[in-house]
């Protein structure tokens, strides 16, 4: 098994994206090297390869926050464009849908692109996105590779236990290359 290199200024771009890093790691390595340590880990991995590979340092500019954010919400409240998750709007869905309600990524994405529509209109589609989610299986967004490879593992593996899957995890992400799941990756649970 090959052992994955500490992240520094002496590997390359194309060596440090054939590796898996978390996110944590990423942050640090940022703010030793004076790179902006903010964004998603996808915009971290991006802008430490592109450092790696030219030297310089990329800037991230944020999108403009809303500067029209109602002072009170109401279902007949307008979302307002470039709406920004804030607190005031946790406390207002939870009132309107109760304790359980959170900020999931497809609700918030609902929220950005239908700018004019109402907090009604958010309560109901907040309901249908919950209803949806019932049914199908979600997607797994890029940047969490640890979930898509458990429940990968999981789909092939129904008798085996979270330790195991864990146990291959590990063993996958100190290799080069893709963290996806594979039968062979089971080969370490025989040692």
């Amino acid at each position: 098994m090959s052992t994955r290199p500490t992240l520094s200024v002496k590997l390359t771009a194309a060596e440090f994206k054939n590796y898996y890093y978390l996110k944590e790691e990423l942050v640090s390595f940022c703010r030793e090297c004076g790179l902006q340590a903010t964004g998603s880990k996808n915009e971290l991995t991006e802008r430490i390869a592109h450092y790696l590979e030219t030297g310089e340092k990329l800037i991230r500019t944020k999108p403009a926050k809303s500067k029209n954010s109602p002072s009170v919400l109401t279902m007949d409240t307008l979302i307002e464009e470039n709406i920004v998750c804030s607190e005031q709007h946790r406390a207002f869905f939870k009132q309107a849908i109760g304790k359980s309600f959170s900020f999931n990524v497809q609700f918030q994405n609902w929220l950005k692109s239908n700018a004019g529509k109402t907090y009604q209109d958010a309560v109901i589609a907040y309901a249908q996105i919950l209803e949806a989610k019932k049914k199908t299986t979600t997607t797994i967004d890029r940047q969490f590779e640890y979930n898509t490879y458990i429940r990968a593992f999981f789909a092939d593996n129904k008798g085996l236990k979270l330790e195991d899957a864990i146990r291959c995890w590990r063993y996958k992400k100190g290799l080069p290359g893709h963290n996806a799941y594979e039968k062979s990756d089971l080969e370490i649970l025989k040692s």
